[in-house]
């Protein structure tokens, strides 16, 4: 496990036994720790208890909505949620990413692809090492303070709570100010290769950042491109 460098912990939110035991067991021999619910109440225990960095989420779960803990584990961490389900409708992706999930996979699915989810997650919500590129350590855009080595937005002087995963794809457009980005582009940079086709992705997270970002009656901070792309405002 030569990508991980400190201790990784899984909480799995999965309620059938052969899953848990498949993941908790490929899992361990690659280095990670976990823990495990197969309700939604202890799995939002387990959150303050364990402080697990990613959850792995089954939306099919006994005496609960899969999208509401979804939902309400966002409100309550910037955990990195992957959401592992047997919905593999467009129409539940989207819901998911909406409620704050950052990957969503299909079962049936490998280990192996599993594992690249995760690693490529946890490499995009995990702050990036000191001195890993040369970049300016705060961005200003209007009254958009961005700063990179906080990973911490303002707009006028408050500050706007964004999940790993919407700071990653707000940093890309910002250190290309002005520019043209493609979605496979962003896909690429922010969640990784392979998740060049996810186009959702992108709509879902673009539409986040305005709502947080973009008062109503304010000049856009994220300008579309209809079949191209996306730029962030320029000077």
């Amino acid at each position: 496990m030569t990508e991980l460098t400190i201790p990784t912990r899984v909480l799995i939110v999965e309620d059938d036994p052969n899953i848990v035991d498949l993941i908790r067991s490929n899992l361990a021999v690659r280095g990670f720790d976990t823990c495990v619910s197969g309700d939604g109440s202890k799995a939002l225990a387990l959150l303050d208890t364990e402080q697990p960095d990613i959850v792995l989420l089954d939306l099919m779960l006994p005496e609960v909505d899969g999208f509401e803990l979804c939902r309400l584990i966002r409100e309550r961490s910037a955990v990195a949620i992957i959401v592992v389900s047997a919905r593999g409708g467009e129409r539940d992706k989207v819901t998911a990413l909406n409620m704050g999930a950052d990957d969503y996979m299909t079962k049936p699915f490998g280990i192996e692809e599993l594992l690249a989810r995760i690693l490529a997650t946890l490499r995009r919500t995990r702050p990036a090492e000191a001195g890993e590129q040369t970049v300016p350590s705060v961005i200003t855009i209007g009254d958009i303070q961005i700063d990179l080595t906080g990973q911490q937005v303002r707009r006028a002087g408050t500050v706007v709570h964004l999940t790993p995963t919407e700071f990653a794809l707000l940093r890309e457009l910002a250190l290309h100010r002005g520019k043209l980005l493609s979605r496979a582009h962003l896909l690429r940079r922010v969640w990784g290769r392979g998740y060049e086709t996810e186009t959702e992705y992108v709509r879902v997270y673009i539409r986040r950042l305005r709502a947080k970002l973009e008062p109503p009656g304010a000049a856009p901070l994220i300008i579309t491109q209809p079949r191209a792309g996306y730029r962030i405002a320029g000077d």
